[in-house]
């Protein structure tokens, strides 16, 4: 009998047999650093012309991947062998289909610390925030394929006398799927997971600093026994194959995680019927935040400077979760930045191999120089109390940085940085604070560390975000726990992880016979 879905463990770092073997995970990837990897499409490897070199953003010298890029023409490939696959796959009964997800996790729980080794070198990822990724990427094969087997049980309708009716859900047929650097493999395994275990085919475009790790999950699935053509792997750059591959009248969903701006790029192009199309296609998004923690005057202010420090800073601040601005009323306002100053000097800059290291590197040099203008532009916009500097030369190294001072109307306080920078807002009353944390175009998660009942109950009313916590971090949400998912520009409210997802790749259809 199948056990109760329960949230992945996490490693417990500070045992030695963990990091001993955490380490020769690390020394078995180095070891495979450099390969060559291209698309696949219906099972099939494909050499091409042209290639690009995926680098360890902590070592810019040191290549993780050579990747062949896929041109339209190629692109064209795989959506035919996806359309041509699901004619069969569509029909695998739901069971089947999430015993290859059960497979999937069960062999991913096995090779754990070698997954988040190559997040270690292609994301810069720490041990820590790379064991999370993995422990998500399971959680999600494990959730879906029990979700899956609920929703294909005989779903509840009111009886009348003398009818049979039945509501079943059947898949919509080939997906692209556009996954996003920062969680390379959980929310590439949850994206792609949902969409084949619902019955659909997919093409995968992977995210581009990042096409390794992508590369070495389709080796997993490969693994698990998913037959040929379920999952196409099509890295390309964005304006040849992922313009193409969104537009193509096969095409029925686009699953998307990134910016706002491609976001809504891809919204606008998936909206106009091309030749040939006979459905509206379907959009489901997650776009980005900007998001903000409130101190309240009355609250535990070491709760509050280690949630916003921990929600800032993890993994650099590229999370669409992390804390991008701190607003904090001004009665405990100089006491909280301190605090946040004295814990974020105790933060480890450092080789994201190193089991010390908290802050690592930022994911390419256009981030790297994108962040960098953000905090010039913070000493405009505000006054700059720690970092604001370049780490070790090596890498793309920048320290955490707190701007204090920030009008809540600044680009530092509306833009998203995506980056280890936090903005630090005043609020004369609590009142105040909620109105500032409302007023960005983004509305994916805030939190409210405060004592008081009334406060936090007007929070739960007032604050418009998707995933709102209360006296915790605002990062860190866990499947099944924490459906995932923002309003506003913030995308289409998806709640990955949630017992919702997988309708959002089919489509009800209810047969009734008269008796």
């Amino acid at each position: 009998m199948l056990e109760d879905y329960r949230n992945e463990p996490f490693t417990d770092f500070s045992l030695e047999p963990h990091q001993i073997a955490f380490q020769a995970a690390l020394t078995q990837v180095e070891s495979e650093l450099g390969r060559v990897y291209g698309p696949i499409i219906g099972g099939k490897s494909i050499a091409t012309d042209h290639q690009t070199v995926s680098i360890n953003p902590a070592e810019t010298s040191q290549i993780v991947g050579i990747i062949g890029q896929a041109n339209s023409a190629l692109a064209e490939e795989a959506i035919q062998t996806a359309a041509s696959v699901f004619e069969s796959w569509k029909r695998v009964p739901a069971s089947v289909r999430s015993r290859y997800l059960y497979k999937a996790a069960a062999i991913l729980r096995r090779r754990m610390h070698e997954f988040s080794a190559w997040m270690v070198y292609e994301a810069g990822k720490s041990w820590v925030e790379a064991d999370v990724d993995t422990a998500e990427a399971i959680d999600f094969l494990a959730f879906y394929a029990r979700e899956m087997d609920r929703l294909a049980e005989r779903q509840p309708l009111v009886r009348i006398p003398g009818e049979d009716n039945e509501l079943v859900y059947i898949p919509l047929g080939v997906g692209v799927v556009i996954p996003p650097w920062n969680f390379p493999l959980a929310i590439l395994v949850g994206m792609t997971t949902a969409a084949i275990v619902t019955g659909n085919t997919v093409v995968l475009k992977p995210a581009s600093p990042t096409p390794v790790i992508a590369a070495k999950f389709m080796e997993l699935l490969q693994e698990a026994g998913l037959p040929s053509g379920v999952v196409n792997f099509l890295p390309g750059s964005g304006s040849e194959v992922g313009d193409y591959l969104v537009d193509h009248p096969l095409t029925r969903f686009i699953s998307f995680t990134g910016s706002r701006e491609v976001g809504l790029r891809i919204n606008e192009r998936a909206a106009k019927a091309n030749p040939g199309q006979i459905w509206m296609k379907r959009v489901v998004a997650e776009m980005g935040g900007k998001d903000t923690i409130i101190v309240d005057n009355d609250c535990d202010l070491d709760l509050a400077a280690e949630s916003i420090t921990l929600s800032a800073f993890g993994f650099c601040g590229q999370k669409c979760s992390a804390c991008s601005r701190a607003i904090i009323h001004e009665d405990v306002y100089d006491v909280m930045l301190t605090k946040l100053i004295d814990r974020t000097k105790k933060l480890i800059i450092g080789q994201p191999t190193e089991a010390s290291t908290y802050i690592g590197p930022v994911i390419d040099d256009k981030a790297y120089g994108r962040i960098l203008e953000y905090i010039e532009l913070g000493r405009q916009e505000g006054r700059l109390i720690i970092g604001g500097n370049k780490g070790p030369s090596n890498g793309y190294f920048i320290e955490p940085t707190i701007i204090a001072d920030v009008l809540p109307t600044a680009r530092l306080a509306q833009e998203e940085i995506f980056g280890p920078v936090l903005a630090v807002i005043k609020a004369s009353s609590f009142d105040e604070a909620l109105t500032f944390a409302n007023n960005t175009v983004f509305g994916l998660t805030g939190a409210v560390i405060s004592r008081s009942r009334e406060r936090l109950e007007q929070a739960r009313e007032q604050f418009h975000v998707g995933n709102l916590y209360f006296n915790r971090k605002c990062t860190g949400a866990l499947v099944g726990v924490h459906p995932f998912g923002g309003f506003n520009m913030s995308g289409t409210d998806s709640k990955a992880g949630g017992r919702d997802y997988l309708q959002l790749f089919m489509q009800a259809k209810v047969v009734s016979e008269r008796l």
